[in-house]
């Protein structure tokens, strides 16, 4: 799993595993003893709206016919660990748990048959949104863009995207339960369509969509994205 982090004052990368901590440079040292940050530094965030059959029927919309895709400003990052800021103009924020790709290598018009080779793994992510404004606005620019509003990580792991448990909590209550078997675009697919459009960069961060039971969350709440073979995010809300 790749790594970045804080310690004693000085970013570096590195690899985590559970029986060996973080291995940097030759130093092994304990996850608790370092601050994490997001695993990547991405030049753009490309979101995917409505991509679970399950979420789509929730709304009681149609299945869309090709993705429905939106930007995040990389300033929206945040690290594991950080606080989501909610903001003074929304009433209503909400968290979305997704799977999210990272790419490896730079790529444009890339077959989803070729896709797999730039890829560099897989982390979780959270599309915090201002959901009052998003309906206001029609457009998601605002409302999706806030500094905070995109917190990802720990890690980025390998794991099959197509088959793989997804959950969200919030104060330790599961409100989001799903797997990615229920996307409506594979990750192949979806590079393969944004590649079509954009050039992809290394470091570059793609998040799948989200599965039903999106929901509010207020000051004070914590809130976990876990994917099955990659880990926990975790944020608190200020």
């Amino acid at each position: 799993m790749i790594v970045r982090f804080v310690k004693d004052g000085t970013v570096r990368g590195g690899s985590y595993s559970i029986e060996h901590g973080i291995v940097s440079g030759g130093d092994i040292i304990p996850l608790e003893e370092v601050d994490l940050l997001v695993p990547c530094q991405p030049t753009k965030i490309i979101c995917v709206g409505l991509n679970y059959v399950e979420h789509a029927r929730e709304l009681d919309m149609e299945l869309p016919e090709e993705p429905v895709i939106f930007l995040k400003p990389p300033t929206a990052a945040l690290s594991p660990g950080g606080e989501i800021v909610h903001p003074s103009s929304s009433q209503q924020v909400d968290y979305e748990g997704e799977l999210a790709v990272v790419i490896g290598k730079r790529g444009r018009d890339i077959p989803a048959d070729e896709a797999e080779g730039y890829i560099l793994g897989y982390t979780c992510f959270n599309d915090v949104t201002a959901r009052d404004l998003q309906r206001r606005d029609t457009q998601w620019t605002r409302a999706k863009s806030f500094d905070t509003f995109a917190p990802f990580g720990p890690w980025i792991a390998s794991i099959d995207p197509a088959n793989a448990a997804i959950q969200t909590r919030v104060n330790g209550r599961r409100v989001q339960q799903s797997n990615t078997s229920d996307l409506i675009f594979s990750v192949p697919r979806l590079i393969e369509f944004i590649s079509g459009i954009m050039t992809l960069m290394p470091g570059d961060v793609i998040a799948t969509g989200t599965p039903p039971g999106v929901g509010q969350l207020h000051k004070g709440d914590r809130v976990e994205v876990e994917i099955e073979g990659i880990g926990v995010l975790e944020n608190s809300v200020v």
